[in-house]
């Protein structure tokens, strides 16, 4: 399967350092205390957020501050083979790392003893989901009020066809030689997830890695114009 030609040109049309189409919608769900839709190539992310709370069951509580719990979830029908209902291990991978990254960004310290629930729930998948999943569900905390250092967003960059590319399609995710998935607070700066799979030579990393941050300075621009706009519509300024 050639993944991308000579021409330097990818299977869906796409240079090397280009990524596919994004939009951003934040304030989708009435119920939740901030929420966030999004599609990103073919996947579809529904993300909502919750509290913060009193933490339940009271063990769980820490005395210094939040809680900040998690659940990445792919539906059963958003993949083509139809995928058991519930969590398996790279869910619980998944929700492990994007709480990680959260709890270096949300000021927990102001909320001892709650909980902030972030719910993600992937409706159709296309690669690249826990970077869709993460940069929802920034959105949705910050639609809910959460105080954090930052907005984070995240972008993945990786190697198929022997070629660096940025932010990888289902066929490179799947016969590719590397995936490197990467979030930044883009107020300090700092790098709060990075994985990789497969792999890079140095200069390589360095070349996906500098596409990963370019991609999620681009997604950031998204992000900030959605929070914008509900802004904009919550007070009476957006359009009709």
């Amino acid at each position: 399967m050639e993944l991308i030609n000579k021409k330097g040109v990818r299977m869906d049309g796409r240079k090397p350092d280009q990524m596919r189409d994004v939009r951003i919608e934040a304030g989708v769900l009435h119920r939740a205390d901030g929420s966030a839709y999004l599609e990103w190539g073919g996947n579809k992310v529904l993300a909502a957020v919750y509290g913060p709370r009193e933490a339940i069951p009271r063990h769980s509580q820490d005395a210094t501050k939040a809680v900040v719990k998690c659940r990445y979830n792919m539906a059963a029908f958003s993949v083509d083979d139809r995928k058991r209902p519930g969590p398996d291990r790279r869910s619980q991978e998944i929700s492990k790392v994007i709480s990680e990254a959260f709890e270096n960004v949300i000021l927990t310290e102001e909320f001892p003893r709650a909980q902030i629930d972030v719910n993600i729930e992937i409706l159709e998948a296309e690669a690249g989901t826990r970077c869709a999943g993460l940069t929802a569900a920034a959105v949705a905390l910050a639609d809910a009020g959460i105080p954090m250092t930052g907005l984070i967003s995240a972008c993945a960059a990786g190697k198929a066809g022997g070629h660096v590319i940025l932010d990888l399609g289902k066929a490179e995710d799947n016969y590719g030689e590397a995936d490197l998935p990467v979030a930044i607070n883009h107020q300090t700066g700092e790098v709060v997830l990075l994985q990789m799979d497969g792999d890079l030579s140095q200069k390589e990393f360095d070349q996906a890695l500098e596409y990963a941050i370019r991609g999620c300075k681009e997604v950031h621009e998204l992000q900030k114009a959605a929070l914008m706009k509900r802004y904009a519509s919550h007070n009476g300024g957006g359009e009709a």
